[in-house]
């Protein structure tokens, strides 16, 4: 029981995290043209998981130079924690080899 749950939870994390990133990297691509209007059409895909995040973030470290710099760190701690839990010496995945010997 232990190993499906988890199977499960490392399979969850890694999809979940791996969509964050890609939100996340499609995020800072459209700072490069700020006529999009994210809260139009499928953009909101995009708009709404990153929105309240990176408000919080312009808080704590306002844009350097014109230059929004939370999508970035955004990715860079998403990709740490991705590595650390389901990478492939991940805690998870380590959890997971454990419980089968």
């Amino acid at each position: 029981m232990s190993q499906n749950y988890l199977n499960v939870l490392d399979l969850t994390l890694g999809i979940l995290l791996s969509f964050l990133t890609l939100v996340f990297l499609i995020r800072l691509i459209l700072t490069w043209y700020p006529k999009v209007d994210l809260n139009k059409g499928l953009w909101l895909f995009i708009a709404v998981p990153t929105s309240s995040i990176l408000n919080f973030t312009r808080k704590l470290i306002p844009p350097i130079g014109g230059v929004d710099v939370g999508p970035v760190i955004w990715i860079g701690i998403i990709s740490f924690l991705r590595e650390i839990l389901v990478g492939q010496q991940g805690l998870i995945k380590l959890a997971i080899q454990k419980s089968i010997n």
